[in-house]
Order: C-alpha cells, then structure tokens, then sequence
C-alpha cells in the first residue's frame, strides 16, 4: 500500500510522468484519461498507493467517500451531475494499472 516505484499513477501522482491535472489535494488527485471513452473521461486516483478498490475500502473508507464526491464535483461541472464511476479490479475485470483508480464518464449517454 505503499508508493510503489514502478507504478504508472505513482510517477504520475509524483510529476515524473506529465498528466492533464483535473483535480488535487493532499490525498487524492485526478486527470484526464490519454485513451477515453466518453467525452469527459477522469481518473481519479489515492495519492497513497493500493492495489484496487477492495484494498481501499477496507483500509481507508474515507478516501472512497472522498473519490466518490470528486467524481460528483467533476460531473457537476462537466455535465449536468450525470456520471459513470468505474472501478476495474483485476486484470480479467479489464484493470492494466494495479493502482487503484476511478473512471469518471460523463458529457453524452454512454454505450452499455
């Protein structure tokens, strides 16, 4: 649950990979994704490093109640509040970074 030196969204998180910043505090921060899936498409991610959403909601609850109302803030500020939170947790559920991340998507009605 540390950073972890060969995680993207830690080096990303860090500044040693350049994002397109959404959104930062001290605990959590959130960019546009490079490949997205909807017209607005943000990850938001912990500052502290786990591996998926379970591990996050059993170790901090707080911080995914926190995620969760960045995600509605984007919303309400990209659409009007209407949103997909995704979280993807394991690699046959479609996860490629093992840092745990929400997928905000809003700005049309999304494909099923």
């Amino acid at each position: 649950m540390s950073e972890s030196d060969d995680c993207l969204f830690c080096k990303i998180i860090a500044g040693q990979i350049p994002s397109s910043k959404v959104y930062e505090d001290e605990t959590t921060y959130a960019f546009n994704d490079i490949n997205p899936k909807a017209k607005v498409h943000v990850l938001v991610v912990p500052k502290k490093h786990y591996a998926n959403v379970a591990e996050l909601a059993a170790d901090d609850p707080t911080e995914l109640a926190h995620i969760v109302s960045i995600a509605q803030n984007i919303a309400d500020k990209e659409f009007h509040g209407a949103y997909r939170l995704v979280f993807n947790t394991g690699l046959d559920a479609g996860q490629t970074v093992f840092h745990v991340h929400a997928h905000v998507m809003t700005g049309e009605k999304l494909d099923e």
